[in-house]
C-alpha cells in the first residue's frame, strides 16, 4: 500500500526532510504526520506495535502542537531505542494526548535510513482545506 493512500507523503527539503498529511479530522492528521515522520526512518509497516507509549503535548497554537508532538515522539524514540508505528491523537484545544505503539529499533530488520533528530518551524502549516485538514513540518535528520 502506497504512502499516498495513507494519507501521508513526504517532500523535498534541502538536506531535511518534509513531513506532509492530510485526513478528516485534526487527530487523523497528527497521526498521519507521525506515521510520516518513521517512514523517513524505516517503513512504518515493518514496525511492531508491542509496546504503548504515552505523550502529552501543550502549545499555545495548533501549529506549534503539531512541533510538541512530533518533537515528544522523537524524544520517545531516542530515550527508549524505539520505533513507533501506530498512533492515536485526541486534541481539545491546543492540548493533546496521544498515544504511539511500537517496538525497540532492530537494525537488521529496520534498516534506518536516517536518524530524526526534531521536528522545526521550516514550512510549518496546519489548517482546513475543504472538509479536511492538511499539515506540513520539516523535520531535521
Amino acid at each position: 500500500m502506497s504512502a499516498q493512500a495513507n494519507g501521508w507523503s513526504h517532500f523535498a527539503h534541502e538536506a531535511d526532510i518534509g513531513l506532509a498529511a492530510s485526513g478528516p479530522s485534526l487527530g487523523d492528521v497528527f497521526e498521519r504526520v507521525a506515521t510520516a515522520m518513521t517512514g523517513a526512518i524505516t517503513d512504518p509497516e515493518l514496525v511492531r506495535t508491542n509496546e504503548k507509549v504515552t505523550v502529552h503535548c501543550e502549545a499555545p497554537d495548533i501549529e506549534l502542537l503539531l512541533v510538541e508532538w512530533l518533537n515528544a515522539l522523537v524524544f520517545e524514540m531516542a530515550t527508549r531505542g524505539m520505533l513507533f508505528g501506530r498512533f492515536e491523537v485526541r486534541i481539545d484545544g491546543c492540548r493533546l494526548v496521544g498515544t504511539a505503539w511500537g517496538e525497540k529499533i532492530s537494525r537488521e530488520r529496520h534498516h534506518p535510513a536516517v536518524e530524526v533528530k526534531g521536528a522545526t518551524y521550516t514550512g510549518l502549516s496546519v489548517h482546513r482545506r475543504g472538509g479536511s485538514w492538511v499539515a506540513r513540518c520539516v523535520v531535521d535528520v
